[in-house]
């Protein structure tokens, strides 16, 4: 079988549905699915001074250098321009999924949002809770909720979003590479985005559309 490549990135802000739209994007189509966040997590303990890591942990937009370092190994999302203008040395983007929700849906699903601090699983309390409350599904270990998920603190974390992530959507606007999809839930998002995909390459999952 020959070898797909498609070299794309999901934007949206903290609570879109990323995540999700991603995995199942890896999973139609046979691509990987190469997570900035995962990557930080993993680079926790390399050489990266403790302020710049505790602005990751506070669910701060991580320093573009900070963010750039670690990308030159694994493919990241750009959150900033100055990470986009990095990226365009590594490779050339073939596509760019933009995810817009409304803040009050972005909120809530914030507000109702605990992790697995090791590894990143996201769980919702609303529609995708863990099988026992506080705990993570895979090891057993306890679930955390982010100071930055409470309803107080959410606003101004999708205000520093919306600032940062202007410039790079208008970037890839004016590229022709810019693909917007809006709503409240990402099961009616996702045929869009699905479609979209199936364009450029052929699914391994058909099934994965409905």
């Amino acid at each position: 079988m020959a070898s797909k490549l498609l070299r794309a990135v999901v934007l949206g802000p903290p609570g879109s549905g990323k995540g999700t739209v991603c995995e199942r994007i890896a999973k139609s189509f046979g691509l990987q699915h190469l997570s900035s966040g995962q990557f930080l997590r993993e680079n926790i303990q390399a050489k990266i001074p403790v302020g710049e890591m505790q602005s990751l942990e506070k669910g701060l937009l991580v320093p573009d250098h900070v963010f750039t370092f670690l990308s030159l190994l694994p493919l990241g999302f750009p959150r900033t321009l100055g990470q986009a203008e990095a990226l365009d040395r590594i490779c050339e983007l073939d596509l760019v999924i933009s995810l817009n929700i409304p803040f009050e849906t972005l909120k809530d699903r914030l507000s109702a949002r605990w992790i697995h601090p090791g590894s990143g699983r996201v769980y919702n309390m609303e529609f995708n809770p863990p099988h026992v409350q506080g705990i993570d599904d895979v090891t057993g270990e306890p679930l955390i909720q982010r100071e930055d998920d409470k309803p107080e603190a959410v606003a101004g974390r999708l205000r520093k979003y919306k600032d940062a992530a202007k410039p790079v959507i208008e970037l890839y606007k004016n590229r022709g590479i810019l693909h917007s999809f809006s709503g409240t839930e990402t099961n009616k998002i996702w045929p869009y985005v699905y479609t979209l995909v199936s364009n450029r390459i052929p699914p391994i999952h058909a099934e994965e559309a409905n």
